[in-house]
């Protein structure tokens, strides 16, 4: 009885290591940047299919200054825009993108800046932008966010409410130094709040969705005046309407770890709302709109929980992403603009 936790501790770690390359509870580290404050990745560190390049972007490192007739992108986000469940660097969603520009255009060259961390609001990519993405000059800002904002904009409306506790953790200290507490604790907790009864939150999504609109269109504002084409994309969920209540449990487990005070149904609601802001700023300020979130199937091939996508699902949000960009009216200029400096200078 004794030795089993050490056992099961041993074979929990063997897992760990096998599916991500580490051992550690967090398959990717993060610090605390010295310019911004910003948690970013580490800077230099690889594991796995994970690497992150000297300034702490994933991905290869970024050339500076940037050559002329470059066409650079930058991807803003959180955790939905790093991929950590991606399996390699090439199946990530904003590589796949930039390899399908570099297929559609290859009279011109095309690099990125993956801008994405774990836990990143609107707040944190407005800052990101500014400090640590905008000196790389981007022609082409894409931004992919919305469950991070709904997180804190909820959570503030269920403290007023007295329906949360706000804790500078989610897990345990136990946690920290042992593997197989922290994933019972991660795990089994989410399927317990699945079931947990009680008041849950009541909002109106108006009301709700008032700041992130605010928080979008400042941070649509800094990535126009530092890039001629900005496109915003619609956030895809696993959870659907049309599932059972039962799948739709499931597939909410994650994100009403985060949010207890919540339903299924609220969530949905919630996201909704926050898609509704994203095409209506889209809309009022010129910006490309990419639609198309439900074409990923709400399943677990596509989904590692209820945000995060695996790599059948990283395809199909590359897919939609590269097709509206190829698509629309700006990004077309901004191609011949760059092709027409080209031809003018081998002449």
């Amino acid at each position: 009885m004794l030795l089993f936790p050490l056992v099961l501790e041993g074979i929990v770690r063997l897992r760990q290591f096998k599916r991500y390359g580490t051992t550690d509870a967090s398959y990717y580290q993060f610090v605390k940047d010295p310019v911004t404050g910003l948690r970013i990745p580490k800077p230099g560190y690889e594991i796995g299919g994970i690497k992150v390049n000297s300034l702490g972007f994933r991905g290869p490192e970024i050339e500076q200054p940037k050559p002329a007739g470059r066409i650079r992108v930058a991807f803003l986000g959180a955790s939905t825009t790093f991929c950590a469940e991606a399996s390699a660097l090439e199946t990530t969603w904003p590589h796949r993108v930039v390899e399908g520009l570099r297929a559609a255009h290859p009279e011109l060259e095309f690099d990125y800046v993956n801008g994405g961390s774990g836990g990143f609001t609107l707040e944190d990519s407005l800052l990101n932008l500014e400090q640590r993405v905008a000196p790389f000059e981007p022609d082409v800002i894409v931004f992919y966010e919305a469950t991070n904002d709904l997180v804190v904009d909820t959570r503030r409306l269920a403290i007023q409410a007295g329906l949360y506790e706000h804790k500078p953790k989610d897990h345990s200290e136990v946690g920290e130094w042992w593997l197989t507490y922290y994933l019972i604790e991660k795990n089994v907790l989410r399927v317990l709040r699945m079931f947990q009864g009680g008041q849950k939150l009541d909002f109106d999504p108006r009301e709700l969705s008032r700041g992130y609109d605010e928080r979008l269109r400042r941070l649509v504002a800094a990535a126009q005046a530092r890039a001629p084409v900005v496109a915003l994309v619609t956030f895809a969920i696993q959870i659907r309407r049309d599932q059972p209540p039962e799948r739709q449990r499931t597939a909410a487990a994650s994100a009403l770890f985060y949010m207890p005070f919540l339903d299924p149904p609220r969530l949905m609601d919630g996201y909704a709302e926050y898609n509704r802001v994203l095409r209506e700023v889209a809309q009022t300020t010129g910006t490309i709109l990419i639609e198309g979130e439900e074409t990923i199937p709400g399943d677990p091939t596509h989904f590692a929980d209820t945000v995060h996508l695996r790599d059948p699902g990283l395809a199909l949000q590359a897919e939609r992403v590269l097709a509206g960009l190829l698509a629309a009216p700006g990004f077309r200029e901004l191609v011949a603009a760059r092709r027409a400096a080209l031809e003018d200078g081998k002449k």
